[in-house]
């Protein structure tokens, strides 16, 4: 755990070697059944923030062994949801270190007989330690990743419980994201200063639910799902691992396949190696949204265990989108069809909650995402929340799926074992996503360096071992003529702020640089390409003619100048995507260039449209009817202005 350890460590010449990195085991999304249950530990906690210098004494004197209340003065904090905008001091809004929090909770009577109890937190950022009446039960580093811990024998059935949790959000050269801890005079001494290079802020705390859940004795720990199509036919091959003392029982599974609306679609009984296939005859494929009239149509995975004794030890249900995927040097595929990525980068932010898991965001966003007629997301920079993820499957958006390496730099052998940790939870996780098209392995690293070339070789290298159905990208911003990581990605994806960071103001030095350089990334690797960022700050309200930096128009005719470069570029083939930074305005540190926060989003952070989202609207329905024969138009996409314009757009409504 950090618990703000910070040194300054310079190495040259790192030799990098492919250590061995833990597998994570369970961490199914947590659903009731005829067998499990669910009870939510979400609601009011008790919080303490520990002094900046004495970050260890909470340890040190066991504050988990009794009631926080008990040894310091604590403040009501709402679980899920950041802590550094609940209340109106600055001292805990740019906090550095580590805070607490704890709860009481019951655990029914009957939970004792045959059960196992199970604490999962969705996330915390960054590091967290979590014990129950006062024993430690788990330790997880890394944000924006689930994590879990058996509590069988730490609970009092029928009694009152305690649960604490020590939260550290220091982030240094090690951890994913980097960051650096340094020292500075302030009026009144002396004050610890959290420093990062990445774009948003910070945000620490339990971001995601706290649950806990019952299994059985012996339970199914983890299921893994693969499928193919072959005509009209599909596959759905599917993997379990249970857990648990199986006595001397052959042990099986029955798995059904439901149709969305209920009817049993494909039967199969495994053996005892517990996999098996099950066939699907005229097969309703996942597709992406406004690709097809039924897009991200979902099976319902149904599976049963048992053996030779007894039926439905235990019953876990999961969705299942049927699809393919492929790649090769000019395109990219779903189900045999080509497919061009239109969408956004994005964050998990809101006003007060912070990067808290919030349902009606959640709903609002991807309301927004198909009025838009987006198809596509970036998870950046890090991997958003289970809710959001299964709202993708069932909406038929994409997503290209990052983990939460940003600004990647000083590659070293504990920063790789790290990155790849990281990795590893994030695939363990969202690999039964049929919305995941893509991993994205990091946002802007550092690719310069002659390290990075080893280092990316071996953070790709290892994504394909665990998951080689999905291509491997990264969104990169070095040079392209001078960048070591794009030969080890299967997709190039770049970042490039023309017209904003490059050549600010110049709206006519746009089409040519964006096509030059789209070009020169397929040259030098012979792979599909796509721009994962481009776009401008833009202050809601501000209109100034002719388009002036930071206008809405001038984030509008930025926009439009892209437009033309991206028709130019899809004209020879490998260009794949285009992504939009950012959807809505987000929080960001301090900075005397970011006026409460970043402003590149097509709405604000209140979610309300700019400008330039509803000529981007325009744009990504034009793509869709244009690409896809099925898609209709929105009746309000243009509104009536003439007779002659009224008849040229010839739309059908939606």
């Amino acid at each position: 755990m950090a618990i703000v350890a910070y040194a300054v460590t310079i190495a040259f010449g790192v030799i990098l070697i492919n250590s061995e990195i833990p597998q994570t085991t369970g961490l199914l999304y947590p659903r009731e059944s005829e067998t499990r249950e669910v009870r939510s530990l979400d609601g009011i906690w008790n919080f303490v923030q520990s002094d900046q210098y004495n970050v260890t004494q909470g340890i040190r004197e066991r504050w988990y062994k009794d009631d926080l209340s008990k040894v310091r003065k604590t403040i009501p904090m709402p679980v899920p949801a950041s802590y550094n905008d609940i209340g109106e001091d600055a001292g805990l809004r740019d906090h550095v270190g580590t805070v607490w929090y704890d709860r009481r909770f019951f655990i029914p009577k009957y939970w004792l007989k045959e059960k196992r109890v199970w604490i999962r937190f969705g996330s915390v950022h960054y590091d967290a330690i979590v014990w129950v009446n006062g024993v430690q039960v788990v330790k997880h580093e890394i944000g924006h990743l689930p994590f879990e811990a058996e509590i069988s024998n730490n609970v009092l059935y029928g009694k009152e419980n305690l649960i604490t949790v020590l939260c550290d959000n220091a982030l240094l050269q090690t951890t994913i994201p980097q960051g650096s801890i340094s020292e500075k005079p302030t009026d009144n001494g002396v004050t610890l200063i959290q420093s990062y290079t990445f774009d948003f802020f910070n945000y620490a705390g339990i971001h995601r639910s706290v649950v806990l859940y019952t299994t059985p004795k012996l339970y199914i720990e983890d299921v893994t799902v693969k499928t193919d199509l072959a005509d009209k036919n599909g596959s759905v091959h599917y993997e379990v691992k249970v857990n648990g003392d199986k006595g001397n029982w052959l042990t099986y599974v029955k798995v059904n396949l439901r149709s969305k609306e209920g009817d049993i679609v494909a039967s199969h009984k495994s053996g005892p190696e517990l996999k098996g296939t099950l066939k699907v005859e005229n097969v309703k494929p996942w597709w992406p949204y406004l690709m097809h009239p039924e897009y991200g149509y979902l099976y319902n995975l149904e599976i049963s265990l048992c053996n030779d004794e007894q039926e439905d030890i235990d019953i876990y249900r999961l969705k299942v989108g049927i699809r393919t995927l492929a790649w090769d040097k000019s395109s990219f595929r779903i189900n045999g069809e080509k497919v061009y990525l239109r969408g956004f980068g994005r964050h998990e932010d809101s006003d007060i909650r912070g990067k808290g898991l919030d349902l009606a965001l959640i709903t609002k966003d991807f309301n927004l995402i198909k009025w838009i007629g987006a198809n596509a997301y970036r998870t950046s920079h890090y991997p958003y929340s289970e809710e959001s993820m299964q709202f993708a499957d069932e909406n038929g958006i994409m997503i290209i799926d990052e983990c939460p390496s940003v600004d990647t730099d000083n590659f070293g052998q504990a920063l790789l074992d790290k990155h790849k940790s990281s990795i590893e939870q994030l695939i363990h996780r969202d690999r039964n996503h049929p919305s995941v098209v893509m991993w994205s392995i990091a946002n802007e690293p550092r690719t310069k360096s002659l390290s990075a070339d080893s280092y990316f070789e071996k953070v790709a290298n290892f994504t394909r071992s665990l998951d080689p159905t999905r291509p491997v990208t990264a969104a990169l911003n070095a040079a392209a003529d001078e960048d070591k990581a794009g030969k080890h990605l299967d997709i190039i994806s770049f970042n490039r702020y023309n017209g904003w960071y490059r050549n600010p103001g110049r709206l006519d030095m746009i089409i040519r640089n964006v096509m030059d350089e789209a070009k020169l990334w397929n040259k030098l690797h012979n792979k599909p390409v796509l721009m994962s960022e481009y776009g401008a700050d833009t202050v809601a309200g501000l209109h100034l003619l002719p388009a002036f930096i930071w206008s809405e128009e001038y984030q509008a005719t930025l926009f439009s100048k892209h437009f033309k470069a991206f028709d130019n570029l899809r004209k020879v083939g490998w260009f794949i995507g285009e992504f939009v930074w950012n959807f809505a305005d987000f929080k960001t540190e301090q900075s005397y260039t970011r006026v409460g926060g970043n402003k590149k989003g097509i709405f604000t952070r209140n979610r309300q449209p700019k400008a330039a989202a509803h000529l981007l609207r325009k744009r990504y329905f034009g793509l869709c009817q244009e690409l896809n024969s099925s898609c209709q138009i929105p009746s309000d996409l243009y509104l009536y202005i003439t007779e002659r314009e009224h008849h040229y757009h010839n739309h059908t409504e939606l």
